[in-house]
């Protein structure tokens, strides 16, 4: 798999990275054997770039990450979140980005990833109500420190990610971009290039809805979050799958699945991109794998566009609670 670099500062990572989120929450169907199998089915492909956060299970995907990589932790590039609030329970506490709050879960990352440095630490949302100024200044400190080999930002707009540079450089920008949510061409993709910071897509399968596999509220699994999605909200679902009938008959035109093109058009969008799409299952693995050799044509790539105008997607991309949260 080629390689790209996120930022100036010399982070090199495969074009492709994983998700693993959805190994321990929100997703329904945990499989932790599965799980470790699918990661080290990654490595074994050329994924370098596993993309976690404490708030995940909560505390538990990182358990399992550090669990999948002890043996390997030379092939990886390891990246985790602070931020998002959670307690043991699962429930939201809000966003914190306080530079004491910064410094102590890094090292509850550390000790639960079972590893002596983080290689990419994101702050997972912007604190509005603390200066990204002494956030991003606790985040550098963790780099002296030896704790931390480059920071990242995610869900920071275009003005906060110039501010935090000013402090120190930022490697990547994280926010969910795909063919489903074109938000970040707005301004931020342009703002990440003339500032020297990579991007990194999370979702890039729109949580799913691109592969094709649902069809209704129904097929979606009992306790899976997306039921409670606005874009898989009855009526919403009906008019997004209206959209993904259209990208798949592009996708049996080019002989390749709806998830491999919409990767493909996402891959396509700059050599400083690195998509991490989220999976736990060896299958769905390798047929991301083999999207990042598709190599699609300036038609090609203006057709997959047309096919999914923006405005035609119905639904926001979070609840109103998460939107809430979002920088902007």
């Amino acid at each position: 798999m080629e390689t790209r670099r996120l930022g100036t500062g010399g982070l090199e990572v495969a074009a492709l990275g994983l998700g693993c989120m959805g190994m321990s929450d929100f997703y329904e169907g945990r499989d932790d054997d599965e799980s470790i199998a699918t990661i080290h089915a990654a490595l074994d492909a050329g994924v370098t770039l596993l993309d976690t956060a404490d708030m995940y299970g909560p505390f538990t995907n990182e358990r399992l990450v550090g669990r999948a990589i002890a043996e390997r932790r030379d092939e990886v590039v390891l990246a985790t979140k602070f931020g998002n609030m959670r307690d043991e329970s699962g429930a939201y506490l809000g966003v914190n980005g306080r530079p004491e709050y910064v410094v102590s879960c890094c090292d509850a990352s550390l000790e639960r990833l079972g590893v002596e440095v983080i290689d990419l630490y994101y702050q997972h949302r912007v604190d509005k109500t603390v200066p990204i100024e002494e956030t991003v200044g606790a985040m550098a400190g963790l780099v002296a420190a030896g704790k931390v080999r480059y920071l990242g930002l995610s869900e920071a707009s275009a003005a906060t990610v110039a501010r935090a540079v000013a402090v120190h450089p930022i490697a990547a920008l994280q926010s969910e971009y795909s063919l489903f949510s074109r938000e970040p061409e707005q301004g931020v993709l342009e703002a990440c290039r003339r500032l020297g910071v990579g991007f990194v897509p999370y979702s890039p399968l729109g949580r799913g809805i691109l592969t094709g596999s649902f069809t209704s509220v129904e097929s979606i699994p009992e306790g899976d979050y997306r039921r409670r999605s606005p874009r898989y909200e009855p009526g919403n679902l009906e008019s997004n799958l209206v959209l993904v009938a259209t990208l798949r008959k592009l996708a049996d035109e080019r002989g390749v699945t709806p998830a491999q093109l919409a990767l493909a058009w996402v891959l396509a969008q700059g050599d400083d991109i690195v998509p991490i799409p989220g999976t736990k299952r060896r299958g769905y693995l390798a047929e991301n794998v083999a999207a990042s050799a598709i190599v699609l044509s300036v038609a090609e790539l203006a057709s997959i566009s047309a096919a999914i105008p923006p405005e035609a997607v119905r639904g926001e991309r979070y609840a109103a609670p998460q939107m809430a949260a979002i920088d902007d």
